[in-house]
């Protein structure tokens, strides 16, 4: 029986597929595993039980990831599950940010008590409400990730121009991508030539700040800025700035921040980019997913700390390490195995920056005194058997 702590409300369509060898609930002791959707677990003892936590979303900014790559605990998150419901939210942010359709409807409501006059006043005021089409313009798209390709195939299909910048787009992505979408080489590019741009990568150092003072002297005036992706991405400060300037037509973003909030040509949405059943529902089934395979199987599919290893089971036990990313630790790990009198029948191993992780298919029983003796080489984090 494996148990599995939530520690938000869990879509059952995903928790469901563990099956009845799982005991779910909020409360449960010693978890094997642990499946979060915004809960911060930066404040949270990770107990010795704890193999791995799945982020029902993408941002993994709420687990301390530091504290489980050290702990040799796996961090999965939900890729594309939530990435049409954001793509949705974003042609919505494109539209409203050229149309005034917030204001007006703000607007709009004052009129209420005017009787017969409402119309005539309607047509009288109407004007202060004018804002361009999109057909026909630029749409920046800064990170062509799962999400960032849906907002570029779709502006594209609306008739707009569309220029993208990744650096490090995979092969796979771009196999998605609209021919009609230009790939460019440098942010500049995107800075100068677009009429809308709009932001879709990780915070990371490299990224924070992205939208600044520097980077918006350099685009058009009367830009309109979208962030649905992270609120650190965007000098609120500086975006105040240049709209204060004219410089920036409008910003929308899905990060409600005290600064921000009220500032005129600011839309602000309350986070509900992945507001929606089907997102909630995807990003369920992929963490329970992730989850199981991982505790029954010990493949790793998605994980932001580990690399993707995955390999059918052959022997009668598996032994899945997690371990430094350093020199002769497979053949290490194989010595003591054969020490033991293990026959390996097949292995996989997969590096990502310090860390690696191998499973390694023996063909009998792997004992206590072997497991003991692969926990003592140096760099060794995590061992496991799976019978």
């Amino acid at each position: 029986m494996y148990n599995i702590q939530t520690l938000n409300k869990i879509a059952a369509v995903g928790t469901s597929r563990l099956g009845s060898n799982y005991n779910v609930a909020d409360d449960v002791q010693s978890p094997d595993a642990v499946l979060v959707r915004s809960a911060s677990m930066h404040d949270m003892e990770l107990p010795e039980s704890l193999l791995a936590i799945a982020r029902a979303g993408a941002g993994v900014n709420n687990i301390p990831l530091d504290k489980c790559s050290e702990k040799g605990i796996v961090v999965f998150n939900t890729p594309g599950a939530n990435a049409n419901a954001v793509k949705e939210l974003v042609l919505t942010a494109l539209l409203i940010s050229s149309r005034k359709v917030v204001d007006g409807i703000e607007w709009a409501k004052t009129l209420k008590g005017n009787g017969d006059n409402v119309g005539k006043l309607v047509e009288k005021g109407k004007s202060q409400f004018v804002g361009p089409e999109i057909m026909g313009k630029t749409l920046g798209v800064i990170g062509l990730g799962a999400i960032g390709i849906l907002v570029a195939n779709a502006a594209v299909a609306l008739g707009m121009d569309v220029i993208g910048y990744d650096p490090y787009l995979s092969v796979d992505s771009a196999l998605l991508i609209s021919r009609k979408v230009k790939h460019v080489s440098t942010l500049d590019e995107i800075f100068e030539a677009s009429d809308y741009i709009t932001v879709h990568v990780p915070l990371t150092p490299d990224t924070k700040g992205v939208i600044n003072s520097e980077s918006i002297a350099k685009m058009k005036d009367g830009v309109r800025i979208l962030n649905y992706s992270r609120a650190d991405l965007v000098v609120s400060q500086d975006v105040i700035k240049g709209l204060e300037d004219k410089k920036i037509a409008a910003y929308v973003t899905d990060f409600a921040t005290d600064d921000v909030i009220g500032v005129e040509g600011v839309i602000v949405t309350p986070h509900l980019g992945a507001s929606t059943p089907e997102s909630e529902d995807n990003c369920a089934k992929m963490a329970a997913d992730e989850i199981k395979d991982f505790l029954e199987n010990g493949n790793i599919t998605n994980s932001v700390t580990l690399p993707n290893v995955s390999m059918a089971r052959t022997g009668a036990a598996r032994v899945c390490v997690i371990h430094k990313n350093i020199p002769n630790m497979l053949s290490s790990i194989c010595s003591k195995l054969s020490e033991s009198g293990n026959n390996i029948e097949a292995m996989a191993n997969q590096s990502k920056k310090d860390y690696s992780y191998s499973i390694l298919d023996t063909a009998d029983a792997v004992t206590d005194a072997a497991v003991e003796a692969i926990k003592s080489i140096d760099g060794v984090i995590r061992v496991r058997v799976i019978g």
